[in-house]
């Protein structure tokens, strides 16, 4: 039995595609029915909550690999780990960003501590550490599709977007055969650098439509988050991660999605194409 610990836009797609596979899979959710699609593909979906060990350890009965995809909260990913070595899992992916100890980014502090406590727990584990998800760009589609602008405080800079079913893959990929991934970190990213411009110019080309795009500062970013329902401390967090875009924070590449999937990662254009809707 394979565990994946939340029903977000990695964990559903990788709930489906390993039970496209034949697996037999577990999804931990707090509200299942946020899940209940997955009931269509065969897949267990159970309630539980990450502030709860108890709940986790129900969860983990007879599973032999974790998928850890949640928001990064340090309490809550520990109490996983911790729950997997008690339940004797072989194998742990844990899907996670940028980690630094030292990072003005809590999130990214919490990668680093959640990063240590799997490494100090001696599971066997593979790291998939993945820059700016595509689908974080659909918090803009109704500024776009209403105003055809959208703002942000990343500048010129460059980001190797990665589309969410793309890391879902490879999670899939590497829980199905850990031994050839173990205590790997994978870097993931598109298979292109893309600015916000590029962005714009993209949606346009696919759109059939102009899109433009206009520099903001940080804490327009912010209230732009906090007025679209996202809550005022992980506003301020995700505007600050993205203002550092502008220096350079994203500007990478890697080939180890290609390497893992023996294909090549999804572009933006190929995205937009699929988000077609919600744009308009």
């Amino acid at each position: 039995m394979i565990l994946i610990t939340t029903p977000g836009k990695v964990g559903l797609e990788a709930a489906r595609l390993l039970a496209q596979q034949g697996k037999d899979v577990r999804v931990l959710a707090r509200d299942p029915h946020r899940a209940a699609v997955l009931e269509q593909e065969a897949v267990q979906v159970v309630e539980g909550d990450l502030d709860a060990p108890s709940t986790i350890d129900a969860a983990m009965r007879d599973v032999k690999a974790v998928v850890l995809v949640s928001p990064a909260v340090p309490a809550q990913e520990l109490n996983v780990i911790a729950a997997a070595a008690r339940a004797g899992v072989t194998h742990l992916v844990k899907v996670t960003s940028k980690a630094s100890a030292d990072s003005p980014i809590a999130r990214q502090r919490g990668q680093a501590q959640i990063e240590a406590g799997l490494i100090a727990s001696g599971l066997g584990h593979t790291l998939l550490r993945s820059n700016f998800y595509m689908q974080n760009l659909l918090m803009l589609a109704p500024a776009i599709a209403r105003t055809g602008r959208f703002g942000s405080s990343a500048g010129a800079g460059k980001v190797g977007f990665i589309d969410a079913r793309d890391v879902a893959a490879v999670a899939a990929e590497v829980i199905s055969s850990p031994a050839t991934h173990l205590n790997r970190t994978y870097l993931l990213t598109g298979p292109e650098l893309l600015s916000y411009s590029d962005v714009a110019a993209t949606l346009t080309t696919v759109l059939g439509r102009d899109v433009a795009f206009e520099e903001r500062s940080r804490e327009e970013d912010k209230q732009a988050m906090v007025s679209a329902g996202v809550p005022e401390p992980t506003a301020a967090m995700n505007a600050h991660a993205v203002s550092l875009i502008a220096d350079g924070e994203a500007a990478w590449l890697s080939d180890d999605l290609p390497t893992v999937l023996r294909r090549r990662a999804r572009t933006f254009r190929e995205f937009a194409a699929d988000h077609v809707t919600a744009f308009s």
